[in-house]
């Protein structure tokens, strides 16, 4: 589990955690990495370095922040331009309208893309929960998809730990349909309850202080400072309900309706071969064959596009940009002279 975030209840890396990431500030910031983009009352921060098109755009995993990105986005800037975004309520951005659905975070990004002024089609690379993040984002956005690059990257079918139970997420959808995209007018959010900062405090005197553990030791020492206070922030807003389970739910129905919903448009799956710590509560037979389910669901990420590619990464982790950064540049290289040359992927 990533310091400095609390549970509704929790799951390992591999399989999605579920965390609520806090981004209040406690004494002076740091100065963003890139810029604030105002979205209408509430700014996203988008940090973009390099040139070249098509801008390839980094979507975090759960939990995490723009400059866990930091091994990929510098060198993948020496090649195109490259950006990397929090999440709103997340380290620099601000709290944005509730909730914060994936669609409302696909919004989010596409509308900050082209307020800084970064147009499509785009290289859509996400880890973990940003890999169902960017497939929102193409499916929203067709004709501004020019690739994907899904890393270790959650299915619609996942199954988690919660409560110290394994659990199909899409299952526990309700009847009840997502929200729309809101605004700041139609749905802001509000401040942090008692509850809400109980919680907070709880779970700080449970777990002490953020550290840096790996694989976030394998980043530059002052990126790791920005890790330490992104991850040391109390909440700024309110918790609201989540959609996730019903999202899940959608995207699992929709892909059953609409085989290969990509078309040609290329596409590689990494999947990490190293698993994450079994968690508490789950036995070894159930671990592996969670694994296998897991490694599965990955590889089938392929079906998504008949232009398509699996890569085994057997030296990463969950986190492959950080435990093997050059498989995930070597992956965006690839996809982005498949798209340039208008060839298929090598293989």
């Amino acid at each position: 589990m990533r310091p400095g975030c609390y549970l509704r209840r929790s799951a390992t890396g591999a399989l999605l955690t579920v965390l609520y990431c806090v981004a209040a500030q406690q004494g002076p910031a740091p100065a963003p990495l890139g810029e604030l983009v105002d979205l209408g009352g509430y700014r996203l921060h988008l940090d973009c370095t390099g040139k070249g098109y098509p801008i390839v755009v980094l979507s975090p995993g759960s939990g995490d922040f723009s400059f866990d990105w930091f091994l990929v986005q510098q060198r993948v800037s020496g090649f195109v331009r490259v950006c990397s975004y929090d999440r709103a309520g997340s380290a620099w951005s601000d709290p944005g309208p509730q909730p914060l659905t994936m669609k409302q975070e696909a919004f989010e990004l596409y509308t900050a893309l082209e307020r800084a002024g970064g147009r499509g089609p785009y290289i859509l690379v996400g880890q973990s929960l940003g890999g169902l993040i960017i497939r929102v984002f193409a499916d929203r956005h067709p004709t501004d998809t020019a690739g994907l690059v899904l890393i270790d990257a959650t299915s619609p079918d996942t199954t988690l730990s919660l409560n110290g139970k394994l659990v199909r997420m899409r299952e526990l959808a309700r009847p009840r349909p997502v929200p729309e995209i809101q605004t700041m007018q139609s749905s802001p959010p509000h401040a942090p309850s008692a509850a809400d900062l109980k919680e907070w405090a709880n779970f700080r005197k449970q777990v002490g202080e953020p550290k840096i553990e790996a694989p976030f030791d394998q980043l530059p020492l002052e990126i790791q400072k920005l890790q330490l206070w992104g991850s040391s922030q109390p909440p700024r807003a309110a918790s609201s309900d989540s959609y996730l389970a019903e999202e899940l739910a959608q995207m699992y129905e929709q892909s059953q309706r609409t085989p290969v919903p990509l078309g040609d448009t290329p596409l590689i799956s990494i999947v990490a071969g190293r698993p994450d710590h079994r968690p508490d509560g789950v036995t070894q037979e159930q671990w592996s064959a969670l694994i296998a389910e897991k490694i599965a669901q990955k590889r089938g990420f392929a079906e998504l596009s008949h232009n398509s590619k699996v890569i085994l990464d057997s030296k990463a982790g969950h986190h492959v940009q950080l435990d093997d950064p050059d498989a995930v540049v070597s992956a965006i290289r690839d996809v982005q002279t498949a798209v340039v040359k208008h060839l298929p992927l090598s293989q």
